[in-house]
């Protein structure tokens, strides 16, 4: 959530950076925040006009009695001001709901040196690793490959409907086999703490991290037994399947003040990620790289203001690493405003490459969400100053399990079907360095 103080100082400031992102409609109602504001500055001031008769008043209180004058009139004047405080009070509480309620839809602002862009084609691309291989065969996509090793896309769809795909044999092996890989790289060589989480979170959590109540559509909902017939269940009990790991991770800290030793704080989770991928429409429908249900190694870490931006080129390179294990050629790529997600001020997504589709895809997100996510969540931490200030979230794909198995399917095809094992993964499937 953006910072209210900064709305109230620089609205137009704020308006103009909001208006660098994809949105056919602004983001901020400026007539609604406008009125709202005006409306909280005439309370404040009532308010603090009421308080001041108010305590005019009970010196007098005093005084007349000390003449002996009746205060039947001053203590009329003291009860009707106490009615209008608390009328003051009560509008002031709502007005503050209604505020928050409009800028838990506002996206976060975009960092000064992010490119501005309308879509992906104002990205910028930061380096590469890698040079494609060269073929001397026919290249086979991962469906081909995949389905003669344990891809069952039937399966999948008879269990769940479209977009589930079934593993079975020496693939869900190789899934695994990837998960725990890349577990291990982020605890033992990058410095993470592994956890597990829960899959299903409620509607506070979601909120903390942005997914709510923006895009309550991209989520699956879980009905409970019991509730059949109901009106609805109220938000308080309201249950989703994460759509990613970065939900509880990051809400660890919710409602939390931290120790500034405790910082910085370093998690990674493998988890599926369930997505409703509502308007992605009919892209990818073919194979594994856009599912309903994946598997994820998250990545994230809750810093220091000041460490942010390291801690995000730190993420970077650790996401980089496993890739470059695997042998998998990749682009680091700067997101423009009008690609970013919600929460962010600054991503890097990196791309893998996929010889069937002889382009770069993404395979990791990471991002640098500031005090974005740290505001809705009040997640904060006692300064030096001995004040308490709002960490700074950073999340980000180590990766997505799925599509990087995807990518090793196509870019270690052999010429007979088989596919080659890189040597860092062989000690996960029992030193086997062919698969097929």
């Amino acid at each position: 959530m953006l910072d209210i103080t900064q709305l109230r100082k620089d609205l137009p400031g704020v308006l103009a950076r909001l208006a660098t992102r994809r949105n056919p409609q602004p983001f901020l109602p400026e007539a609604a925040f406008a009125a709202m504001e005006a409306e909280r500055k005439a309370l404040q001031t009532r308010t603090e006009e009421l308080q001041a008769r108010r305590n005019t008043l009970s010196k007098s209180i005093g005084q007349l009695k000390a003449k002996g004058e009746s205060v039947d009139a001053v203590m009329a004047e003291t009860g009707q001001i106490k009615t209008d405080l608390e009328g003051c009070e009560t509008r002031l509480s709502t007005l503050q709901g209604e505020l928050e309620a409009l800028l838990l839809n506002v996206p976060n602002l975009p960092q000064p040196e992010v490119p501005l862009g309308a879509d992906e084609s104002g990205n910028q691309e930061l380096r590469r690793w890698g040079t494609p291989r060269a073929f001397d065969f026919a290249v086979r996509d991962h469906v081909d490959l995949g389905e003669p090793l344990g891809m069952e896309f039937e399966t999948g769809a008879k269990l769940a409907g479209a977009r589930f795909t079934f593993l079975r044999g020496p693939l869900a092996r190789l899934h695994r086999a990837l998960a725990t890989f890349m577990l291990d790289m982020h605890t033992q060589v990058h410095g993470y703490t592994e956890c597990y989480t829960p899959y299903i979170v409620n509607a506070a959590t979601l909120r903390g991290t942005g997914q709510l109540p923006k895009f309550e559509q991209d989520l699956f909902a879980v009905k409970k037994g019991g509730q059949e017939g109901d009106a609805a269940a109220t938000e308080a009990q309201a249950l989703y399947l994460i759509p990613t790991s970065e939900v509880p991770l990051t809400n660890v800290v919710r409602d939390t003040v931290l120790a500034e030793i405790a910082l910085p704080i370093r998690l990674t989770a493998h988890t599926p990620c369930f997505r409703s991928e509502a308007g992605s429409g009919g892209r990818d429908v073919r194979g594994m790289i856009r599912q309903h249900q994946f598997d994820k190694v998250e990545m994230v870490q809750i810093v220091h203001p000041s460490q942010s931006q390291a801690a995000l080129q730190a993420m970077t390179q650790h996401a980089e690493n496993v890739l470059q294990a695997l042998e998998l050629p990749y682009r680091v790529m700067l997101l423009c405003t009008g690609d970013m997600g919600f929460g962010a001020a600054r991503t890097h997504d990196l791309e893998v490459w996929l010889p069937a589709q002889n382009t770069y895809r993404e395979i990791s997100s990471v991002s640098n969400c500031e005090a974005f996510q740290a505001r809705r969540l009040q997640a904060r931490f006692k300064n030096a100053q001995g004040k308490n200030e709002l960490v700074h979230t950073l999340n980000g794909s180590g990766l997505a399990v799925g599509r990087t198995l995807v990518a090793l399917l196509e870019n270690h095809q052999q010429a007979d079907g088989s596919i080659r094992i890189p040597a860092a993964l062989q000690p996960y499937l029992g030193g086997q360095d062919r698969l097929g």
